[in-house]
């Protein structure tokens, strides 16, 4: 897939120009990535990967978030280009990855420490704010190990706004999670995206979750490591995962995925 720029002098929120990446591996070599072309302009916007196992959306979002490095193409923040992690791009795992013998304030002041200028009493505001907006307002105090999972992925979210990074790259952050629980934060994060004018970038094998949260739903393919078909979803917001209208848009994606699999098969 590939989508180019539009018009304007400003620079896109995200570019990602020819990227490729392969990996070596005992028996050989490994195509994770192959010319992946993407361009978000839009300052309020989430774009979903979804694919199989293989297909190479967590190893795309680990060249955005500047953990890896692509062997040919180039990405872009701002008009900047990705050279290693910074501040202005944000990750949030499947495991919160949150600090044990911290409580839930001290592991959000921790990710405040991406942010410079501010003065102690001024990072503790904007903890105390965004534990606020992800529900947790009354749980400051409270240890990791007493909070649910669904909780600590929030003190996860609430981390990651914190330091208000341009871009929240996202790696299947709710798989884990109950069913009842990741619909009550479905519905929870997106109007916390639409306040916070996010650009997100969003992993999932969940072709629902998908579009319940994304404004775009980009399908990958292991064939290899390509973007095979863009899906635009123009559905109001605040979306429920159970409406009619989600399921309808995911049987067509599924189906698109279905289709690209047997022509890969029926391919000499």
């Amino acid at each position: 897939m590939s989508a180019s720029p539009g018009s304007g002098d400003r620079p896109p929120k995200l570019l990602i120009e020819g990227v490729s990446k392969t990996f070596r591996t005992g028996s050989g070599h490994l195509t994770a990535l192959t010319d992946i072309n993407v361009v978000i302009r839009e300052s309020v916007s989430v774009s979903c990967l979804v694919g199989p196992s293989g297909s190479g959306k967590s190893t795309l979002l680990a060249i955005i978030a500047g953990l890896e490095t692509p062997d040919a193409g180039r990405v872009l923040v701002d008009g900047q280009p990705v050279e290693g992690p910074g501040r202005e791009r944000m990750v949030m795992f499947q495991e919160p990855a949150l600090f044990p013998w911290l409580n839930v304030i001290d592991n959000v002041l921790f990710g405040l420490k991406l942010k410079p200028g501010l003065t102690g009493r001024q990072r503790r505001e904007v903890a105390e704010y965004y534990l606020e907006m992800v529900g947790l307002g009354r749980f400051h105090r409270a240890n990791i190990h007493e909070l649910s999972g669904g909780m600590k992925q929030r003190v996860a979210l609430a981390r990651s706004l914190a330091p208000n990074p341009a871009i929240l790259l996202m790696d299947e952050p709710f798989a884990a999670l109950d069913a009842m629980t990741r619909e009550q934060i479905y519905a929870d994060v997106q109007p916390i995206w639409q306040k916070q004018r996010k650009t997100v970038v969003f992993v999932t094998h969940n072709t629902r979750e998908a579009v319940c949260l994304g404004d775009r739903v980009l399908l990958m393919s292991s064939s290899p490591g390509r973007i095979h078909e863009e899906f635009s979803i123009a559905l109001e917001r605040p979306r429920d995962i159970n409406s009619i209208e989600v399921a309808r848009h995911s049987l067509a994606i599924k189906a698109a995925l279905k289709k690209h699999n047997q022509d890969q098969r029926e391919t000499p």
